[in-house]
């Protein structure tokens, strides 16, 4: 199937997907994760209609942002959804709009203090490892609400990051465990969605974005109520 068939095919499930929790299917932000994808595949992308890219590596995003922006039709909105190591917080803060993988208060003062330095203001979401796994990123989040360490230092980082300059957070991010059972999924997602809320009202905070789901989970995470999501094989295919 072409890239324009696999975007109607996927704008089709979310629709589906809404219309089982009772949800608007415009209030879902689809971000086609273009990792190793060429600048061609983008650009089919974009004249199917999608306007918000993600990049997991910042070097590929980089390099291909100002290719894809000077020959897309429209404004694009590139995000950057894998893992930011320090030294790279610079050229992320200068090429990217929104981070997604602001996983630690050490990263988040780099990209505020390069942002600045830019003259941008760059939207954020907080990375919450909610599943615990070992192998993720994320500031600490599993168990927040029984744990009351968890939570209290949560809160701290938190509020250290949304009251950095020229950073603006937008909401949380999160991934399920790869594998999981359906049941396991949801309980991340709606973990992730009780963060949220309790941050909204105990810190007054407004974080209208969950970024969460992709190409396996992407459903289960509009039902739990996702506002974003990551899709890259559903779109462009599988890697080669």
């Amino acid at each position: 199937m072409s890239i324009r068939d696999n975007v109607k095919r996927v704008q089709d499930c979310i629709a589906a997907s809404c219309a089982r929790v009772d949800r608007d299917p415009a209030s879902i932000t689809l971000v086609a994760v273009s990792k190793q994808k060429t600048v061609g595949q983008i650009i089919e992308a974009v004249d199917a209609g999608l306007r918000h890219f993600g990049e997991n590596r910042v070097e590929e995003g980089v390099e291909k942002i100002p290719q894809v922006n000077a020959s897309a039709r429209g404004k694009i909105t590139w995000h950057m959804v894998g893992h930011v190591q320090s030294r790279k917080a610079k050229q992320v803060a200068q090429r990217f709009d929104i981070v997604q993988s602001v996983d630690s208060l050490k990263l988040a003062r780099r990209l505020s203090r390069f942002a600045l330095e830019s003259d941008r203001v760059l939207g954020a979401h907080l990375e919450i490892n909610i599943s615990g796994e070992a192998s993720k990123y994320g500031l600490a989040g599993y168990n927040w609400y029984r744990d009351n360490s968890v939570k209290a230092n949560l809160w701290r980082a938190v509020s250290e990051i949304v009251a950095l300059p020229n950073i603006e957070v937008r909401g949380l991010m999160t991934m399920a465990p790869y594998g999981a059972e359906e049941k396991a999924i949801r309980r991340v997602f709606a973990d992730l969605r009780d963060l949220r809320d309790e941050l909204t009202g105990e810190k007054e905070l407004p974080l209208p974005e969950l970024s969460m789901g992709m190409t396996d989970d992407y459903q289960i995470a509009i039902e739990e109520g996702a506002t974003m999501i990551r899709i890259g094989r559903a779109l462009f295919g599988e890697r080669v």
